[in-house]
């Protein structure tokens, strides 16, 4: 029974041994890509901040403002949720997160929305239970470009200003810090502007060609497509973060949990010497 019971120790302890191999290496590998999108998710906020800084001046400045991407231009009836999750798991409870966050939205909304799913996860969650997915982007998010959020962004801009949607929400995981990310829900349209009464008006009159309108109605959609991007690159980096605090994890239980078996290991093998001593010892009493 010893011997049967140390087999059994040791083909768990290679087996955690290989387990722990593996986890060890996605926890690098996930530490290596996480660098990589941080600091494209940190090249992102440049241009970011160009958009919204123009946009706040013409709010600040104009007294005339475009109401076609405004809040309160028209009646909330049909919303668009964009939902960013990974195309993969072994990431914590990063999807499960954002995909509770979504649902608690879709369930609260009156009216049936509409679902852009970015990543796997979330789309095949929505499709299993029902939903529409009306869009979806699957390519690996750390990989992608501007150009390439188009196909995020255009489809929704052009049912927004055909009235299909009068509404679209992004729910995404933000960077905290490498130990911590949270679920953020942004309304992306109708565009509400933030008017700062402390910023005194431009001595000088602002001149907007073609017109103040037009300029406007440019960077707003600019602004929804780069805050899809950057949600996009953003949660690729939360994603990364997430697997390798998953991974250093199982690393560790894995390293405990072959400790364990170890010293059961030992325990056994001392217990079955200490068995053969005894025999050996009884059957020369007997001889006697």
């Amino acid at each position: 029974m010893a011997g049967s019971s140390m087999q059994d120790i040791k083909r768990r302890v290679k087996s955690v041994t290989n387990i722990e191999h593996i986890t060890n290496a996605m926890k690098l590998v996930s530490a290596s890509k996480l660098r990589k999108a941080k600091s494209t998710f940190e090249k992102t906020g440049e241009y970011f901040h160009f958009v919204t800084e123009s946009i706040e001046e013409i709010v600040n400045n104009s007294a005339d403002i475009p109401i076609k991407y405004l809040e309160g231009n028209r009646e909330i009836k049909t919303t668009c949720y964009i939902v960013v999750t990974s195309n993969r798991g072994l990431c914590g409870s990063f999807n499960s997160n954002v995909i509770r966050q979504a649902e608690a939205e879709i369930k609260a909304d009156p009216e049936r929305p509409e679902i852009v799913a970015v990543g796997s996860k979330g789309r095949d969650y929505f499709l299993k239970r029902g939903h529409e997915i009306c869009s979806e982007y699957m390519l690996p998010p750390e990989n992608i470009s501007f150009i390439e959020t188009y196909g995020v962004s255009a489809p929704v801009l052009k049912d927004y200003v055909d009235g299909k949607i009068d509404e679209v929400v992004l729910i995404y995981t933000s960077f905290v810090s490498t130990m911590e990310q949270r679920v953020r829900t942004v309304r992306l349209l109708p565009f509400t502007p933030k008017r700062d009464l402390d910023v005194a008006p431009m001595e000088k009159q602002v001149e907007y060609e073609p017109s103040t309108e037009e300029v406007f109605n440019y960077l707003v959609p600019k602004y929804v497509e780069i805050m899809i991007y950057t949600a996009i690159v953003e949660s690729a980096t939360c994603e990364h973060a997430a697997r390798r605090m998953a991974m250093e994890s199982a690393t560790d239980n894995a390293n405990n949990m072959i400790a364990d078996l170890t010293l059961f290991y030992n325990r056994a093998r001392q217990a079955a010497i200490t068995s053969e001593i005894t025999e050996i010892v009884s059957g020369a009493d007997a001889l006697k």
